[in-house]
């Protein structure tokens, strides 16, 4: 006779309506940066010298950020399913529940600065804050799924976006060159877009 494995359990957040509808844009959200680069490259701006480096600073800030949260979380960031291995509360993951998503949001506010498509700003936060609440919240339910009281602990102390200095120690395993490694393609992208936004200063404002 066979035993059959356990059910997994389901939390009640990760069963909410809003769940639901984050765990469809979660397995989509490779698309979700569209919306954010479409606008800025398409609509005339005003690109000056201040704009190139407001919002290049912005990328790279966004991208550090990134990269600190791949290295101390390693391939965990990086799964599409609801298969965590471990729940990591150091490193920036002390700081913010979501310093992958963080970065992301500096990183396309950078791009919208460096247009000078500055009426699109507020459009994108709100086009962001819609997406990502609804994404959090199924990674959460999904989280308090698998971890119960950890996560609900860390949940407490632990703002969910921009954080506050954390209480205790942040210190903990952090695989920089494996990170480092992760985020090649992101960087690719990055310096594609940069070309872009070059030739659109050239040609298109």
């Amino acid at each position: 006779m066979t035993t059959n494995a356990a059910a997994p359990v389901i939390s009640e957040a990760e069963r909410s309506t809003a769940a639901r509808i984050g765990r469809v844009l979660f397995k989509n959200r490779g698309w979700l940066p569209v919306p954010f680069l479409a606008v800025p490259l398409l609509v005339p701006g005003a690109q000056t010298v201040t704009s190139w480096s407001v919002g290049l600073g912005l990328v790279a800030l966004g991208e550090a950020i990134r990269t600190a949260g791949v290295a101390a979380a390693g391939t965990v960031t990086r799964r599409r399913s609801r298969d965590v291995q471990r729940l990591v509360t150091y490193g920036a993951f002390a700081w913010c529940r979501n310093p992958l998503y963080v970065g992301n949001f500096l990183a396309w506010m950078g791009f919208t600065v460096v247009s000078g498509v500055y009426w699109f700003l507020p459009v994108a936060l709100i086009i962001f804050a819609v997406e990502y609440t609804f994404i959090v919240r199924y990674e959460e339910g999904v989280l308090e799924s698998i971890f119960g009281q950890e996560y609900l602990d860390y949940k407490k102390r632990t703002p969910r976006w921009f954080g506050r200095p954390p209480s205790g120690s942040t210190s903990g395993p952090h695989d920089w060159a494996e990170a480092m490694w992760s985020e090649r393609s992101t960087i690719l992208q990055y310096i594609a877009l940069i070309a872009a936004f070059l030739l659109k200063a050239r040609y298109l404002d």
